[in-house]
């Protein structure tokens, strides 16, 4: 019948499943069913008819030294598996499930002789999956003699295919799954995520959406399209992490979003130690797969390959939990600092944990819970090692811009960096965040808005609006400041810096009453944080209720007896109480100890306009080095009209 050939084509219905090409089809056209989930159905239609229980499954697809976690990739493979067939799981045309037992091809096989197919014979080095012995399924077994490749051989083909038809320029990896067992290792499947993303993003033609805006996708029952079109991109990464004793899985699955098609999958098993070439293999497989083809120059760009020390790992990505869960408290980021203090000590060759300290002294300067002078010589040594150990981390140079900027007063440099970590980590929000804001208080519109609009097609969350509060706060445009912060109000009510953007919004444009509610509310949110503090001390005074202002002014001082307080912002309230002298020397301090609230503030600040005219002013401008922008009468301080208006 056959020629004495076995067949390399089998048919069901429409159906036909090549053997030789890896392929099914559907009236001749190719359907995306690849890996695992091809293998249990070449499985099943080897046995058509017949119970293949999951034991048999497991020893065909899933050898013995395969770190899997079974069940739950099988689940995956049939689920797959039914998808791409139209099948129903409650009334199966081709797969039926016999529970706790295993599943049974139950359409209508019969094989398709060589003249009719592509293929005349196996491909070399095919084996055949063992079909047990039943006359009534001859032709089954003829059929399927020549299947399929064995679980390595498929794998290491399946890389190398590319995603035809389907170019992807977007994409945003949603949260790993915890396969583990263990709650207590969320935070390393976050960090797996995380790192994932990051790798992701060295790719300079693939727009890579940021960390913040696809966590709070975790857990999600949202259908992959809807997810799709909230954060405007082509393609979805979904996967899980197991991680047992001293091995980590990463099982991951590329989809065109917006259809939910399916269009690679693959699991990396690696030793912890290697989890950073692990990550590696990962993004360059999905970069393969959406074509994003990184040109020469930027090969050197890949983070660099090495093992690390699995518990240092831990503790790294430990303290990169903390650091972006609440990094503007002096808690999570304490915790996060004794993380990567701890990570470095137990690989002082891990770049990233230098990294992660610096910014840990950064932030906790920048929300005033130590001296500034001491948080930069620690941030500085840390940053300068993570840059020696690898000069391509991207973060590390945006924190490094950020030094230059917030505690040098170097902008040159500042922009250097900027740029640079922009060219290393294209996706990496938070560079063209900081670059935003920097170019915003430099008055350079047009650049802090392209960067602004860069940084929200990567970070289209809720978060995403601090950055644009911030940048029209730099820019002195109140009525945008007043539009976005209303909307983070709205979209983030808990976070006090939303609520201190809107009190200087409505400050600003002369609605005192409000700004006082906001900036109370802010105070209490963020238990008593010194902005939002020395900001009502300032308001009151504005509005005549300089008695407030004066005991909220001892208060600070007395404070400064037992721990930090910013010079800057006790000028402010000064100023705002008409005591110019006494607000020139707290600047004048504010300059020696390199406080970051004269760099950030400098030009934008409405508290301290009516200093902008005295000739003090002018050289504290030049010898800070910050350049001073000409500020027009209508962004100055509000007129007497807009403060009765905002008084009623």
């Amino acid at each position: 019948m056959f020629s004495g050939k076995s067949p390399s084509v089998t048919r069901f219905d429409s159906f036909e499943l090549d053997f030789r090409a890896r392929e099914l089809r559907k009236n001749g056209v190719k359907l995306r069913l690849h890996g695992q989930p091809i293998q249990v159905l070449a499985a099943l239609i080897n046995r058509s008819g017949e119970l293949v229980t999951r034991d048999e499954l497991r020893a065909e697809v899933w050898p013995e030294d395969t770190f899997v976690d079974f069940d739950h990739s099988l689940h995956n493979a049939i689920a797959r598996i039914r998808e791409v067939l139209g099948d129903s799981a409650n009334d199966p045309c081709y797969i039926e499930t016999l529970p706790r037992r295993g599943y049974r091809f139950v359409g209508k096989v019969e094989p398709v002789p060589p003249e009719e197919g592509p293929a005349s014979g196996p491909p070399e080095g095919v084996v055949s999956l063992p079909a047990r012995h039943n006359s009534g399924r001859l032709r089954a077994a003829i059929a399927i003699a020549t299947l399929t490749l064995v679980a390595g051989g498929f794998a290491l083909w399946l890389p190398h295919r590319t995603s035809a038809g389907l170019p992807l320029k977007s994409i945003a990896v949603l949260p790993l799954d915890n396969l583990s067992g263990d709650a207590s290792q969320e935070f390393f499947v976050d960090g797996m995520t995380d790192e994932l993303i990051t790798n992701l993003a060295k790719v300079s033609s693939l727009r890579v959406i940021s960390r913040t805006s696809v966590m709070r996708y975790k857990g999600t029952k949202k259908r992959l399209p809807e997810i799709a079109r909230e954060l405007n991109v082509d393609g979805i990464i979904e996967g899980s992490v197991m991680r047992s004793g001293g091995r980590v899985r990463i099982t991951a699955q590329l989809l065109h979003g917006p259809t939910d098609r399916h269009l690679w999958a693959e699991t990396y098993d690696r030793d912890l130690g290697d989890v950073l070439k692990l990550q590696r293999d990962v993004a360059e497989a999905i970069a393969m797969q959406v074509r994003a083809q990184l040109p020469a120059s930027e090969q050197a760009y890949l983070p660099t390959v090495r093992s690390v020390n699995p518990e240092a790992y831990d503790a790294y990505l430990r303290g990169r939990y903390y650091m972006t869960t609440e990094f503007t408290k002096p808690q999570p980021l304490l915790k996060a600092q004794r993380y990567f203090q701890e990570s470095i000590a137990k690989d002082p060759g891990f770049a990233l944990a230098y990294s992660g300290l610096a910014d840990s002294y950064t932030y906790l300067a920048i929300f005033r819970y130590i001296a500034p002078k001491s948080a930069y010589q620690s941030a500085q040594q840390a940053i300068h090692q993570a840059l020696e150990l690898d000069d391509n981390i991207g973060e590390a140079h945006d924190t490094l811009g950020v030094l230059s900027w917030r505690f040098e007063r170097d902008f040159a440099a500042a922009e250097r960096e900027f740029n640079h970590a922009i060219a290393l980590d294209p996706s990496y929000s938070c560079t063209h965040e900081d670059n935003s804001l920097y170019l915003g208080l430099l008055g350079r519109r047009s650049e802090a808005l392209a960067e602004l609009t860069r940084s929200k097609e990567l970070d289209p969350g809720p978060s995403s609006v601090m950055t644009e509060a911030g940048t029209y706060y730099q820019l002195r445009d109140y009525a945008r400041l007043l539009e976005v912060s209303r909307e983070g109000v709205r979209s983030n009510p808990t976070e006090w810096v939303e609520h201190y953007y809107l009190g200087i919004g409505y400050e600003a444009t002369g609605k005192l009453l409000e700004a006082v509610a906001e900036y109370q509310k802010a105070i209490e949110i963020s238990e008593g944080d010194q902005e939002p503090i020395a900001s009502l001390a300032h308001a009151y005074a504005v509005i005549g209720k300089k008695a407030e202002a004066q005991k909220i002014l001892r208060d600070l001082e007395q404070r400064s007896g037992n721990g930090y307080v910013s010079p800057y912002l006790l000028a402010t309230i000064y100023a705002g109480l008409g005591k110019k002298d006494r607000a020139f020397e707290l600047l004048q301090k504010a300059f020696e100890e390199r406080n970051l609230d004269l760099s950030w503030h400098w030009n934008a600040d409405i508290r301290i306009d009516n200093l902008r005219s005295d000739p003090r002013f002018a050289e504290l401008s030049r010898r800070s080095g910050v350049p001073a922008r000409l500020i027009a009468p209508n962004d100055s301080q509000m007129t007497a009209a807009k403060v009765q208006t905002g008084i009623g």
